[in-house]
């Protein structure tokens, strides 16, 4: 699953020339997991206590195994289902989410807004219901249970595809370099795979920092080109060795296959479920090809190539009886072309696992944007290509542990147990969540998501319980992996939540702001402060401590609120949501800056200069406003200019035809899910840690021509207050800005159980000290921080 590609321009329907690239493009992004299947499946499968005989009930069971499982659930599953269950161009398991977080309230997310709907990303379209759907979507929105093991599953399903970046490229390579067991004897093999495979690996994760733009343009190339090897190749162990082989395509293969083994054939069915290894990439990748172009790719190149390489090996097996440890793809390659086959088979698996990798590291971009993962430093490695990132402890973490796999297992068949486990029980959850989306989303008859559900999931819950089995035989690591991530994410998930809802108990009213004078011995210094905060009204808690510990605060004073909205893009001119705080004497004012879980968040200085320009054009936007009510008559302290800070616009840019639309804020958590009993304000303890701000300066304009709006020039006392107000912040701006932030530290309160305080006192903190701070994830020179400690007493 590699999602370090430029999102694409799309072409028409009818411009097959432009389509063909794309799907060609996509071989080496999408394809690279699932096209070197072939290298492992025989290996596993017959890794367990199945010995084919003189009859080859065996092969030929196997390979009807592999061609149906390739047919129902690549083809039929993701191609035909799967794929039209996008949100707004993009797949995978956090699309699916927000899909039905958008079309049901079953989200968790802390500060989900009304004025989020209205982006124009926000798909959401309310046909009429059927009687069933509507109640499946009033049983789902009135069980916070549910949403908790919705959020469970989700994540589980993002834990088993991290899993699977871990176990991927151990597989792969080390299923590739075994091409050398032909060349010398069964001991040497051994202490040569294992080495070349490590370093290999090695240098595969210390390239990752690079991205993958500078040798992405061969990626394509090289899976084709193996697509051609193992496609002519099966076609001519076919012609040679056994032309009767397709007879094995009948299902009743299967079930002969199944009557002869047994337990044991049950059991190989755990081998035989990695031929569909990757299958989930076509989904997660969607967001860069066209729906048309993934479907054109794998239904006209990959799965036919996939087949007749399975067929070949089939037909090869078939006349030569080998023992089970020399069973595997070489075998079936001629000699006179094993060395060219053996190295585009490794670089193959080298382009399998860099799409695995970058999948990992988007997938767990996602989640930090969505406040599931713990922060970590997120570098874009190139500026031009969307999505192209790089996490540098994630990065050296998995290649630890995949020497450690690698080392470890040293065979095909526990590694294939356990990447099988980690691939099953993320398609069973898409099937889960697809069938959600097929009634909440596509309003569909509650018996038709069923029906999909049913077939699609029984048949993965066969091959997971084959894997499952095999336990103590390797699939203990990717179980034991998901449950430590899980534990994890949802730690941090629950922590963050709980912050939330303190923050928004305890938050300072306007009036307490606006009483702040001279006469309480309140300074106002030159500059623009920041103020971070998670909450989208009200005045956070850390800021009132920060007043009340240093008596002082900026000329310029704004709130900002950097959120995550559950869609994938939002469009730069719908970002920001600015508001007053208290009139427009006091300079005080709220930003909501919202990006979607596919956005690159901003460099620190182009934020600060996109932040004060947006500011500057809500201040011209506010003046217009009042004097146009002005005109009609109307009390300014009504319309624009207006103290009330649930007010909010939507700032773009100044050409936005007509009036940006205004937005009511409303506070959506519930007070009865927030601990009762929670200490106040002056119970907090506090800690303020400050440093210098060195003077940073960007280049900002007041226009002195004269303003006019729908025809209408402004009079003189509203041009020269406006004026006035745009000069202050131009001032502010040069002499600096600080950026102020909450550290926070989290407490259980008294009476708390065992769990709770666990998950708090030890698990949370923990992640928070040994995790990138938010001035990290922010990109906040330190130059210009400044710290607010608080204790939050949850």
């Amino acid at each position: 699953m590699d999602l370090s590609y430029e999102k694409p321009w799309r072409p028409p329907k009818k411009d097959w020339k432009n389509l063909l690239v794309l799907a060609y493009q996509s071989l080496g992004v999408v394809y690279g997991d699932l096209s070197i299947s072939p290298l492992y499946v025989y290996k596993s499968t017959f890794a367990e206590d199945i010995h084919h005989s003189e009859t080859n009930e065996e092969i030929f069971g196997v390979l009807s195994f592999v061609f149906w499982t390739l047919t129902l659930v690549p083809l039929f599953k993701y191609v035909f289902v799967v794929l039209r269950a996008d949100d707004n161009g993009e797949g995978g398991t956090f699309a699916l989410y927000s899909l039905i977080c958008r079309h049901a309230k079953v989200s968790l997310l802390p500060n989900r807004q009304v004025a989020d709907e209205a982006l124009s990303t926000y798909k959401l379209e309310h046909p009429p219901l059927t009687k069933n759907s509507s109640k499946v979507k009033t049983v789902l929105e009135n069980h916070k249970s549910l949403h908790i093991c919705l959020l469970i599953l989700v994540l589980l399903g993002t834990c088993m595809v991290i899993g699977d970046g871990l176990l991927t490229p151990a597989i792969s390579v080390f299923s590739a370099v075994s091409g050398l067991e032909l060349s010398m004897s069964r001991e040497h093999h051994q202490y040569a795979v294992i080495p070349i495979t490590c370093f290999i690996l090695v240098c595969l994760f210390a390239l990752q920092h690079y991205g993958t733009h500078r040798i992405g343009f061969c990626f394509a190339p090289i899976v084709f080109t193996w697509l051609l090897c193992i496609s002519a190749l099966g076609l001519y162990n076919i012609f040679k060795w056994n032309t009767h082989v397709y007879q094995a395509l009948s299902p009743t293969y299967m079930i002969r296959f199944l009557k002869k083994t047994r337990k044991s054939g049950w059991m190989s069915l755990g081998g035989i479920l990695l031929c569909i290894t990757g299958s989930e990439a076509m989904f997660a990748d969607l967001g860069h090809f066209s729906y048309r172009a993934i479907q054109i790719a794998f239904t006209f190149l990959v799965y036919p190539a996939l087949i007749l390489a399975y067929m070949g090996q089939a037909a090869y097996l078939s006349k030569h009886h080998h023992p089970v440890h020399k069973i595997g793809f070489y075998v079936s390659v001629p000699e006179s072309v094993r060395w060219p086959v053996l190295v585009v088979a490794i670089l193959a698996s080298v382009v399998g696992s860099q799409a695995i990798i970058s999948g990992t590291f988007s997938i767990i971009n996602q989640s930090q944007s969505l406040g599931c993962f713990p922060r970590v430093k997120v570098v874009h490695t190139n500026e031009k290509m969307h999505g192209q990132i790089y996490i540098p402890e994630i990065n050296w973490m998995l290649m630890i542990l995949c020497i450690a796999v690698t080392i470890g297992f040293r065979d095909i068949k526990h590694m294939g147990n356990a990447s099988g486990l980690a691939v099953m029980a993320v398609m069973l959850v898409t099937t889960c969540l697809t069938s959600l989306v097929i009634i909440l989303c596509w309003h569909k008859p509650p018996l038709v998501a069923l029906s999909f559900l049913l077939f699609f999931g029984t048949l993965e819950l066969l091959y997971f319980s084959a894997s499952v089995i095999k336990f103590t035989e390797g699939a203990w690591l990717p179980i034991l992996l998901a449950l430590f991530l899980v534990t994890v994410m949802f730690v941090w998930h629950y922590a963050t939540v709980k912050k939330y809802e303190y923050d928004l108990h305890n938050k300072v009213s306007l009036e307490w702001l606006l009483a702040l004078g001279p006469s309480l011995g309140i300074a106002r210094v030159p500059g623009i402060g920041l103020v971070f905060t998670d909450l989208t009204s009200g005045i956070p808690a850390n800021f009132s401590r920060f007043v009340t510990n240093l008596p002082a605060f900026h000329r310029v004073l704004v709130f900002v609120c950097v959120k995550s909205v559950p869609v994938p893009f939002v469009p730069p001119a719908e970002r920001y949501l600015v508001g007053r705080v208290g009139p427009a004497a006091h300079r005080s004012y709220r930003c909501i800056v919202r990006y979607g879980y596919r956005d690159v968040h901003q460099d620190v200085d182009s934020f600060e200069s996109e932040l004060v320009t947006r500011l500057a054009e809500f201040i011209r936007y506010d003046w217009y406003k009042a004097r146009d009510s002005m005109d009609d008559g109307n009390d300014s302290s009504q319309s624009g200019m207006s103290s009330n800070e649930c007010r909010l616009a939507v700032i773009g840019t100044i050409e936005l035809a007509g009036p940006p639309p205004v937005f009511e804020i409303e506070d959506v958590m519930e007070p009865a899910s927030v601990s009762a009993g929670c200490p106040t304000i002056g119970s907090v303890t506090d800690v303020i840690e400050m440093e210098p701000v060195a003077e940073r300066r960007v280049r900002f304009a007041v226009d002195d021509t004269e303003s006019e709006c729908g025809g209408r020039s402004t009079t003189a006392a509203a041009e020269m207050e406006m004026r006035e107000e745009l000069q202050d912040l131009y001032e502010a701006q040069q002499a600096g800005t600080a950026f102020i932030l909450g550290h926070s530290h989290v407490r259980s309160k008294q009476g708390s159980s065992v769990l709770k305080r666990a998950a708090i006192d030890f698990g949370y903190n923990f992640l928070r000290r040994n995790c990138r701070g938010p001035d990290v994830a922010l990109k906040v020179p330190p130059a210009s921080l400044l710290e607010v400690g608080m204790v939050y007493i949850v």
